[in-house]
């Protein structure tokens, strides 16, 4: 499933490529990853936390930078875990390209995911609403590291990641989906060409 995002943040290019160059730090936006053991140049283990109520998925796993791009600031991540309990398994495949936004930056992210076992059991839409709140709550953990840097703190200091919480995700994923139904509810009919 591809799933194309795009974040803006307020602080300059430079210094949001540079954050980008910190794995550990860039996982730790993400709430309930954690990537910070280093095994060689470019890859890094650790484990990725999701708890939905009463259901819980722990995926531990890998990421490894394929390609890093000074000059056309692009980033390729690929990413893959098991679910610790044997429930599933997830492959990721992410592009990130940033470029000035004015004062700021804007990051442009394409995410190719895959997801088999548990996870796989739930709708495109769902995964994609989902997801696209995580980025959301990417770009302001980001923020928030961001800021840290920029004031002289160590943006470790900001907080260990915390477990994507499953009710306020649920809710705003749930959000997501009923405007994306009362938008085609409400779009007016357009007769599609016959084809004489």
């Amino acid at each position: 499933m591809l799933i194309n995002q795009k974040l803006e943040v307020p602080q300059p290019l430079d210094a949001v490529w540079d954050f980008f160059g910190d794995i550990p730090q860039v996982a730790a936006c993400l709430p309930g990853a954690n990537l910070s053991n280093q095994v060689g140049d470019t890859r890094y283990e650790g484990d990725v936390l999701i708890k939905a109520g009463p259901v819980k998925l722990e995926f531990a796993g890998a990421a490894e930078i394929k390609d890093r791009n000074q000059a056309t600031r692009t980033i390729v991540v690929d990413a893959s875990g098991a679910e610790k309990k044997g429930r599933g398994q997830a492959t990721l495949a992410l592009t990130a390209v940033l470029s000035q936004a004015g004062k700021g930056t804007r990051v442009d992210i394409a995410l190719d995911l895959v997801l088999s076992g548990a996870a796989a059991q739930y709708g495109r839409g769902l995964v994609a609403d989902v997801t696209a709140v995580l980025l959301d709550e990417f770009s302001n953990g980001m923020q928030l590291r961001l800021d840290a840097k920029a004031r002289g703190i160590d943006p470790s200091m900001i907080g260990a990641p915390k477990p994507a919480s499953g009710i306020s995700i649920a809710l705003r994923a749930a959000r997501m989906a009923l405007a994306r139904v009362a938008r085609r509810f409400f779009l007016p009919y357009q007769p599609q060409p016959t084809g004489r």
